[in-house]
């Protein structure tokens, strides 16, 4: 089903943006014709290497095909979009002109060359729109600072910070190069404490185990944390598990661990994806359970992928919720859909007392494209807030 979906959406998107530029070139009609079966073949490129995926090959020459498909997918949903805003402005220009009986542009010649100049126009927009967005996701994460006032830190917490990274998607696209980025810039900014919450690889142990390697130097005072994303489930979330377990990091399967600073305490808890169960259904998410014997006035700080997980986490009476998952929207206009979808979208919010931050993602997903979304390292300073 999820295949004959995502198939009819790829046709959809590239016979339009197919149908509204092949024609208005000059070009003989036979090179229309391989025009058209071009674009059929680009089509399926980003869901090919999924399916050979599913049949276990992971290979290098898979993951340039990844490249190319999901760069090229891109650059397609941008001519697409900008197509589709066109022609609705031409839309709404003919209804003017029949409303108000006048032909604003009477010459049918000139009205065939404007048609044909924006819609080849689009072509340049979108590569430009499509460069821009390719270099602001491969450039990496930039640092984003976030204070956080919590009414009963202990005094010893003042100042402790959380590196929190989220949504990397190791895999087909973001190789060990990225993740040396990524630790490198972590090393820099040394936290106490380093929360990974969800989403770090798209493909299994076996083929991705190397290019995660630069995280076992991937250090901190206090721990560095992991809990589980939803594509952690789709790529053997037991094997991945093993190896987080063996990169160094501490695994939070709906379970906690109480930090001790200078006799002050704060507890870390850490939930499984909020939609686990429908994968494993031994992992379903269970904040309460997560907090199991913490005493009621402890600093509770929750690490959970998906912010939509906030209603649950707030009821069970946690102070600060650490998630990931949206990507922020990754690139305009898919802020306002991702947005509609969960909770809360990207930064900090107050939900009825409890604080929660949505990292806008460390890596990207598909399309290797980010527009008006950077992707980051979230560097959270703990503060107490001083009744008045």
């Amino acid at each position: 089903m999820f295949f004959f979906v995502a198939l009819t959406i790829l046709w959809l998107i590239h016979g339009y943006v197919a149908w509204r530029i092949l024609p208005t070139l000059s070009i003989p009609s036979a090179y229309v014709y391989w025009g058209y079966i071009f674009i059929f073949l680009l089509s399926l490129l980003p869901l090919l290497p999924i399916l050979l995926r599913f049949t276990g090959s992971e290979t290098k020459i898979i993951d340039r095909i990844s490249l190319f498909g999901y760069t090229s997918l891109g650059f397609f949903v941008l001519s697409f979009l900008i197509l589709l805003l066109k022609d609705l402005c031409m839309q709404i220009f003919g209804i003017f002109e029949h409303l108000f009986k006048s032909d604003f542009i009477a010459d049918n010649s000139k009205r065939e060359f404007l048609k044909k100049s924006l819609s080849i126009s689009v072509i340049g927009v979108s590569g430009v729109a499509s460069i821009y967005g390719f270099h602001s996701s491969r450039k990496g994460p930039t640092i984003i600072e976030q204070n956080i006032f919590l009414e009963n830190l202990p005094i010893e917490y003042e100042d402790f910070s959380i590196a929190q990274i989220s949504d990397l998607h190791v895999g087909p696209t973001i190789k060990k190069n990225y993740v040396e980025n990524v630790q490198k810039k972590i090393d820099h900014i040394n936290p106490d404490l380093i929360a990974v919450t969800g989403d770090l690889v798209d493909g299994s142990v076996k083929h991705l185990s190397k290019d995660l390697q630069p995280f076992k130097d991937m250090i901190a005072r206090y721990g560095t944390y992991f809990v589980t994303g939803n594509h952690e489930y789709y790529s053997g979330v037991d094997s991945w598990l093993d190896e987080t377990d063996r990169l160094g990091m501490i695994n939070l399967i709906n379970e906690n661990r109480i930090l001790s600073k200078d006799g002050g305490n704060i507890a870390i808890a850490g939930i499984t994806d909020f939609r686990a169960h429908q994968i494993k259904r031994v992992h379903r998410s269970n904040p309460k359970k997560a907090l199991s014997n913490i005493d009621k006035n402890t600093t509770k700080i929750m690490l959970a992928h998906q912010p939509n997980s906030i209603y649950s986490v707030h009821d069970a009476g946690v102070d600060l919720q650490l998630s990931g998952h949206t990507h922020g929207g990754q690139f305009w206009p898919f802020t306002y859909p991702t947005k509609l979808a969960n909770a809360y979208l990207a930064g900090h919010y107050n939900h009825h007392g409890t604080q929660i931050y949505v990292n806008r993602g460390t890596g990207y997903w598909g399309p290797p494209l980010r527009i008006g979304v950077s992707a980051e390292i979230t560097l959270i300073r703990l503060k107490r807030k001083v009744a008045i």
